[in-house]
C-alpha cells in the first residue's frame, strides 16, 4: 500500500468535503431551519446516497480507466476544472454566507435523492477514485479502502456543517466576517485541486 497516496487521499477527502456543495450547504440549511434531530436524519440519507454514488462511479470507471491510456488524467482535468469554477463563484459571491435554505423538513429519502443528482458528488467520486493509486494492482480492494477512509472523513465533516447551520445563523456576523468565510471555502476547493494534481510529496 502506498502510504503517501493514502495521506494525499485523506487530505483531498478533507478539503473536498469541507468545501461547499449542494450536500453540505443543504445540511447547514436543514440544521438552521429544523434543528439537530432533523439534520441528523437528513445526513443519514446523504451518507447512503454518497456511498451509492461513489460505488457507481468507481465501478463504472474501473474497466475504462485501466483500459484507456491517459483517461485518468483527462478525468482529473475535467474534475478540477469544475472545482475551480465552483471556487471562483464562491469567492465572488459577496458578503453573505448563503446556506441553501430548505422549504420543508427533509428526511432520509430526501438526502439519498439529493446525492443522486448532486454534481459535486460525481466530481468528488471521479477525483478520488481516479486520482489516487493506493493499490493500483488490486482495484477492488482499493475501492473498499477508499470508501472506508472517505466515510471516516465524510461523517464528522457533515456533522460539522450541520452544527454550523444550527448555530451560525443565530450569530450576528459582520459582512467582513461572512466574506472571509466565503474566501476560506473557496480556498479549500483550490487546495484540493493542488492535492489532486500533485499527490506525491
Amino acid at each position: 500500500m502506498d502510504l503517501a497516496q493514502v495521506a494525499a487521499f485523506l487530505a483531498a477527502c478533507f478539503f473536498l468535503l469541507l468545501s461547499p456543495g449542494p450536500g453540505v450547504l443543504t445540511t447547514a440549511g436543514v440544521g438552521a431551519g429544523f434543528g439537530w434531530a432533523a439534520g441528523v436524519r437528513y445526513v443519514m440519507g446523504l451518507c447512503v446516497g454518497s456511498n451509492a454514488v461513489m460505488l457507481a462511479v468507481a465501478s463504472g470507471l474501473a474497466a475504462v480507466v485501466f483500459a484507456v491510456p491517459g483517461l485518468r488524467q483527462i478525468l482529473l482535468v475535467l474534475s478540477v476544472g469544475y472545482l475551480l469554477f465552483m471556487a471562483l463563484r464562491i469567492a465572488l459571491s459577496g458578503s453573505q454566507v448563503a446556506f441553501m435554505a430548505a422549504a420543508k423538513q427533509p428526511g432520509v429519502i430526501d438526502g439519498i435523492l439529493l446525492q443522486t443528482i448532486n454534481p459535486k458528488a460525481y466530481v468528488v467520486g471521479t477525483t478520488l477514485f481516479s486520482g489516487f493509486s493506493i493499490l493500483p494492482s488490486q482495484f477492488f480492494v482499493e475501492v473498499l479502502i477508499k470508501l472506508a477512509l472517505l466515510n471516516v472523513v465524510w461523517i464528522p465533516i457533515h456533522l460539522l456543517w450541520l452544527y454550523a447551520g444550527v448555530t451560525l445563523n443565530r450569530l450576528a456576523l459582520s459582512h467582513r466576517v461572512q466574506r472571509g468565510i466565503n474566501y476560506a471555502m473557496a480556498a479549500a476547493l483550490v487546495a484540493v485541486v493542488v492535492i489532486a494534481l500533485f499527490p506525491q510529496p
